[in-house]
């Protein structure tokens, strides 16, 4: 288990301070930029994909902290295999926010461990309630990506592409946890994510 610990610290050391290579190409790389975007347009955009960024160092932290006490093996490449795909999704969203001249948000070492301990306790508690936070997780972000493409200027379409990228990949995590058996979740802990969520996106919009 010390070893175990030790890893999860360094993996998190690396999430937090080192730029993540992608292993795949970008899904705007055939996409020029737009030089026609305002100063304003790309400060915003730059701010929506800096929540989205938080959002993936949220992502890698729950993964981590529910492989941690897993032990279901089929669970476990899964959520792997998650974890692998949120990587390119960080790696896309650091770059496109330095092209848009944006930054990280402050916030995201807190953000790592509050989730590192959430995937953790709930995947002690119940394999199924695991699975069914992930998918509740997944169906969130969803959602917040859906926000941003109505939000985004058209004329970004390397903004665009990601996201749209980012999107289908989250709503397959989502559809895979379902297949495995998620538990849907107490109405009243959906709703203490909805408002958890909606927190952390405000916050990581402005800091």
């Amino acid at each position: 288990m010390l070893d175990s610990i030790i890893n999860e610290f360094d993996k998190a050391l690396k999430v937090l301070t080192v730029d993540t290579p992608a292993q795949r190409t970008r899904p705007d790389v055939d996409i020029k930029d737009s030089l026609s975007l305002t100063s304003k347009e790309r400060k915003n955009h730059s701010k929506f994909m800096r929540v989205n960024h938080s959002g993936e160092i949220c992502a890698q932290a729950l993964y981590r902290g529910q492989l941690l006490f897993n032990k279901n093996t089929k669970i476990q490449k899964q959520l792997e295999d998650a974890a692998t795909e949120e990587l390119d999704h960080l790696a896309w969203c650091q770059l496109r926010i330095r092209e848009l001249n944006g930054r990280t948000s402050y916030l995201n070492p807190m953000l790592y461990i509050g989730s590192f301990a959430i995937g953790s306790i709930a995947s002690i508690i119940d394999e199924k309630y695991n699975l069914g936070f992930l998918s509740e997780t997944e169906k969130q972000v969803s959602s917040h990506l859906e926000n941003h493409l109505s939000k985004i200027s058209t004329k970004d379409k390397k903004t665009i592409a990601i996201i749209k990228q980012m999107k289908e990949e989250e709503e397959k995590h989502e559809a895979s946890a379902k297949l495995m058996g998620a538990k849907e979740l107490p109405s009243f802990i959906n709703e203490a994510m909805k408002l958890t969520s909606k927190i952390m996106t405000e916050s990581t919009f402005r800091i």
